[in-house]
């Protein structure tokens, strides 16, 4: 067979290779031609001598974990996204997208899919549908052994559009059809405490007594500012006098986002600044908007992080923390302080998620994880002195458990969730360690025992570069 006559293996990686290689290297034409070369080679070897015939899936499949495996050689976060994946990463960075809301894994005991969780406001959700229930079939197609992805695929689809499930209730045996209409689902990433009465409405309040608010940020979309600052207003109107900032594993996501959220808080100093590899980098600083929350000594604060803090997460505490607006409780965070950019490939349906930048505090700290870092190495961001809080196995599942509730109930404020929902919910005498120690250095702060934070400046990052 004609290496040449390979159609199949030259669209991908000729797009994906001329995307990058070519772009970045036309000065050295002959040694990239090889590169392609020899990819082509090994395909053609695959299509001529493998064991059995490859489908077209199959050899799409094969192609892109080649380049996956290739680009996570240079750091797990660049990625080949097909049109697909494309999809699914702009559904995500806008914070909605059109489907039944339906947070789903896999049930490791029946390889069916399970639900984890109904998402709030979306059909399933008005449904009845609840975590634990088993989706046996999606249309006619049964989810025995089926791919997460795959499901996903099936199961999302345009506005206004139907979609049929087989499922075996939580606690049930007999099989039951549902017939669900897709909706414009909204991912909202605002939670409080726990839900008012109302069953609508959040309540902000950890400490009622001494007016100290938490609210909990869950990711950073398209929607992420916009939906904080009602919830910010919302606490000064109910008189807080301090607040708890929770981004507790929370996974970031847009970096401007992390800029407008550190914004809200800041009233100047530069929030974070980064450096690619041949570029001066970037530089943003906050502007005052008049806002309460922009004056620490009249709105004390303290941002909770841990290890599931990353990237914007790591942004938005390391600028508070840096510009002294608000004090760092629990735990380091994850470390990763790299930028990536979706470069579109020339089909305009496929990107490569690549890296091209790294971030730095304001401090000038460059917190990136390396893949070899040891626990002794300097990464990630931490706590401030006698604010770390380290919890046990048994501690942190504990926690996981009220985190998981309030994700079951968190929706679109204004929508009440029908009676057949109902969140597990955590021991009464559970007490959150890292929201009690955020509370004890708060009242410190409001009955006036603990130190005032010190405003300073921190530096600035027009010639810092990572080291």
């Amino acid at each position: 067979m004609s290496r040449w006559n390979l159609a199949w293996l030259l669209g991908v990686p000729a797009a994906l290779m001329c995307g990058i290689v070519f772009a970045s290297s036309a000065r050295q034409p002959e040694k990239d031609y090889q590169r392609i070369r020899t990819i082509v080679d090994v395909l053609a070897e695959v299509e001529d001598k493998y064991v059995e015939e490859l489908t077209e899936d199959k050899k799409q499949r094969l192609v892109e974990d080649m380049i996956n495996g290739g680009l996570r050689q240079l750091d797990p976060h660049s990625q080949y996204l097909n049109e697909d994946a494309v999809n699914a990463f702009n559904s995500q960075s806008e914070g909605e997208f059109g489907g039944v809301g339906i947070m789903i894994g896999i049930d490791p005991k029946d390889v069916y899919l399970t639900v984890d969780s109904p998402m709030a406001d979306s059909p399933a959700y008005h449904a009845g549908i609840q975590a634990g229930d088993v989706i046996l079939k999606v249309e006619d197609k049964s989810t025995e052994n089926m791919r997460v992805e795959e499901a996903r695929k099936l199961i999302s689809g345009k506005a206004g559009t139907k979609v049929r499930l087989t499922m075996r209730r939580a606690g049930g045996k007999e099989p039951e059809e549902i017939t669900l209409t897709r909706a414009k689902i909204e991912m909202h990433v605002i939670q409080g405490v726990a839900r008012l009465p109302d069953g609508i409405t959040w309540d902000y309040f950890a400490d009622k007594t001494n007016k100290i608010a938490l609210i909990r940020l869950t990711g950073f979309n398209g929607r992420t500012s916009k939906e904080l600052k009602p919830a910010l207003e919302q606490i000064e109107k109910d008189g807080a006098k301090a607040l708890i900032f929770d981004l507790r594993d929370n996974p970031g996501g847009l970096l401007n986002e992390a800029v407008d959220v550190s914004d809200l808080f800041l009233s100047s100093g530069v929030v974070v600044s980064t450096k690619g590899r041949t570029d001066k980098g970037r530089s943003w600083s906050a502007k005052d908007d008049k806002s309460p929350y922009e004056r620490p000594n009249e709105r004390p604060m303290v941002v909770l992080i841990n290890h599931g803090s990353a990237s914007a997460s790591e942004i938005v505490a390391a600028a508070l923390q840096d510009n002294a607006r608000a004090t760092l409780v629990g735990e380091r965070s994850y470390g990763k302080g790299s930028v990536q950019k979706i470069l579109d490939l020339p089909d305009r349906k496929t990107a490569v998620k690549l890296t091209t930048e790294v971030w730095l505090t304001p401090a000038g700290k460059h917190i990136h994880r390396a893949a070899d870092a040891k626990e002794s190495d300097s990464w990630g961001v931490y706590p401030d002195a006698g604010q770390e809080v380290k919890l046990t196995d048994e501690q942190f599942k504990r926690y996981a458990l009220l985190r998981r509730s309030l994700d079951l109930i968190s929706g679109k404020p204004g929508v009440a969730p029908p009676k057949a929902v109902a969140a597990p919910k955590p021991s009464a005498e559970y007490k959150d360690l890292v929201v009690e120690k955020a509370l004890e250095h708060l009242r410190k702060k409001l009955s006036g025992v603990g130190e005032a934070i010190p405003v300073v400046q921190p530096h600035r990052l027009a010639n810092v570069v990572p080291t």
